[in-house]
């Protein structure tokens, strides 16, 4: 492959990460959208909201690529997709140059929905451009990676994005995002379980690394089974399809992890790191469509 071609710098990007980002603002989306209505919903907002998360995972994308390569964690023993700046795709300075166009980029953004949420939009954007690299620089390395996901794939942006549209939060908001949070670390969880070997080799103590395999596979279940039952408090409000119709992801999630169990080891939990991937974007597309088929209703 041409160095700093377009076809590196897409695969540097990881294009199938975005879904992670757009499912939490599209969660907050159709939860504002049910409760303003059309007359009361926000479009600029909620397009920056959806652009901000996006530069934002590509942004973290090109920082943990490079800074990995730099501490020796992408070498020949990684069993997961080849990384641009591991393999050469991109130059060192090229990616360097990247990290600080997309940074700016996602602030220049992410400046405007001051004009909708005030000045403490600001502090959430910093925050998120801090943690995007604190995790890989270090909180990654220390078992702490998961809960930043919780945060800032969960509460930060389903809160925000939903508070922008209405000005408010609700119970039922907090806890769509803590879920949200939950089924995103579910690729976490799933890409740390396969490099388990050669993140114990090179020091990176993820949560898998601390607490073993075999917890790592109960805990990855149990992820979105948590996830997935935290939609009772629609349930119990009289709104029940946004409880039920997730239902699909949590079938699609329990195939995922009897194959995860099954393969246990090896290339071939690329698989999985697919599937999961692909069940995170089915729990936001049920659980938005349960939302606004409640809402016609």
């Amino acid at each position: 492959m041409k160095q700093n071609s377009i076809q590196a710098w897409i695969l540097a990007a990881r294009p199938k990460t975005l879904t992670g980002a757009a499912v939490p603002v599209m969660m907050a989306l159709a939860l504002a959208f049910a409760d303003v209505r059309c007359e009361g919903f926000k479009v600029v907002p909620a397009l920056l909201c959806l652009l901000f998360a996006l530069i934002m995972q590509i942004d973290a994308n090109f920082i943990n690529d490079y800074f990995d390569y730099k501490k020796g964690t992408d070498d020949e023993h990684r069993l997961g997709p080849r990384r641009a700046c591991a393999q050469g795709w991109v130059s060192l300075r090229a990616m360097q140059w990247a990290i600080a166009i997309t940074t700016v980029a996602a602030c220049i953004v992410g400046l405007p929905l001051i004009l909708y949420g005030g000045w403490g939009m600001v502090a959430v954007g910093a925050l998120c451009v801090l943690f995007c690299f604190l995790y890989t620089l270090g909180l990654s390395y220390i078992g702490l990676g998961d809960l930043l996901v919780l945060v800032f794939f969960g509460l930060v942006p389903v809160c925000a994005t939903y508070y922008l549209q209405t000005g408010s939060l609700t119970k039922e908001v907090v806890e769509s995002s803590i879920a949200c949070g939950l089924v995103i670390d579910t690729l976490l969880m799933v890409n740390n379980y396969r490099d388990r070997d050669n993140d114990r080799r090179t020091g990176k103590r993820t949560l898998v690394v601390l607490i073993g395999p075999k917890a790592s596979e109960i805990l990855y279940f149990a992820l979105g089974l948590v996830a997935f039952h935290l939609g009772l408090a629609y349930f119990f409000s009289g709104r029940y399809f946004p409880f039920f119709l997730p239902s699909i992801y949590l079938s699609l999630h329990a195939h995922a992890y009897r194959k995860m169990k099954k393969i246990h080891q090896g290339k071939a939990l690329n698989q999985i790191l697919g599937l999961t991937a692909r069940n995170i974007f089915i729990f936001g597309l049920t659980f938005c469509a349960g939302v606004l088929i409640d809402m016609w209703g």
